[in-house]
């Protein structure tokens, strides 16, 4: 059995190349294939009681990898917003003149970045949130980059007309979807499902809604609804796993009575209504033409 190793204070909480150290002298070759330290990537190491996320992978990555820019899912999860799960690819981006390299669990592109569409968050080099914005948009399939651009700019990290703006810059492949795209977010949704939800609104007949309208009566807020029809006193609100926390349902029933005094008339639509949203418009329809 290899001896344990005692975790030196340099090493703690922290990823590490292996081969430094040894070489330092912190660590023998031995102690470091020990259990008090994980092996994420070739020669790079965390110690075990560190939990391993996706922000831990993506330090380890660009350790491997210096030089590498932080950049798509991996970049959002760095301004804080959770696209990418711990075990999804750490996604890098490396200059088009690097050395090919393969690493499991790393995406790798080649592009030349550089200011201003590069910063540096928690001691690494990451696109900027708008930048990151726009390579969401275009790269994810289907309605995945109106929900991620709406993510990143609701966070509050990325302003939506500077999203459009480095959409509007941008050549090659992906672009043109990418500002289609940033055109369609409007960074207002409170989660990804309200994203989804209005994008089936923007293909449905009934005339486009006002999202987070906030209901007023005599000058008193009553209540913000996700999407509402304000002269029709309509609303569409999206009904999902949260409203069955503690409290939430008396404080759901409430509101709703606010509403309804107020005159307006409220439709449900739940996670099934997205998967096929026809009887969802029929109803609202019918609420619309009344």
């Amino acid at each position: 059995m290899p001896p344990t190793a005692a975790a030196p204070a340099q090493l703690r909480g922290r990823v590490f190349r292996g081969s430094a150290a040894v070489r330092a002298g912190l660590l023998t070759p031995d102690q470091l294939r020990s259990s008090p330290w994980r092996r994420l990537y070739r020669d790079v190491y965390v110690p075990s009681d560190v939990p391993v996320d996706h922000l831990v992978r993506t330090r380890a990555a660009v350790l491997l990898l210096p030089g590498a820019v932080v950049t798509g899912r991996s970049a959002a999860v760095l301004w804080g917003v959770p696209l990418a799960g711990d075990d999804d690819p750490v996604e890098l981006s490396l200059p088009s003149g690097a050395r090919q390299v393969r690493v499991a669990g790393v995406r790798v592109r080649r592009r030349d970045l550089a200011p201003p569409e590069v910063t540096r968050r928690a001691r690494l080099a990451v696109t900027t949130p708008e930048a990151t914005a726009v390579d969401l948009a275009a790269s994810l399939p289907d309605d995945e980059g109106v929900v991620a651009v709406d993510m990143v700019v609701g966070s509050g990290t990325a302003d939506l007309t500077r999203v459009r703006a480095v959409a509007a810059g941008r050549t090659g492949p992906g672009s043109r979807r990418a500002r289609t795209v940033c055109a369609l977010a409007d960074g207002l949704a409170g989660s990804p499902q309200e994203t989804r939800l209005r994008m089936v609104l923007v293909r449905s007949p009934p005339p486009a809604p006002v999202a987070q309208f906030g209901v007023l009566v005599d000058g008193r807020f009553v209540a913000r609804v996700d999407f509402g029809w304000p002269a029709r006193r309509v609303a569409l609100e999206y009904d999902g796993l949260w409203h069955a926390e503690p409290g939430q349902f008396r404080r759901d029933r409430e509101r709703l009575n606010r509403l309804t005094a107020a005159g307006w008339r409220v439709v449900f639509a739940t996670a099934a209504d997205l998967r096929d949203p026809t009887a969802l418009l029929a109803r609202l329809a019918v609420e619309l033409a009344r």
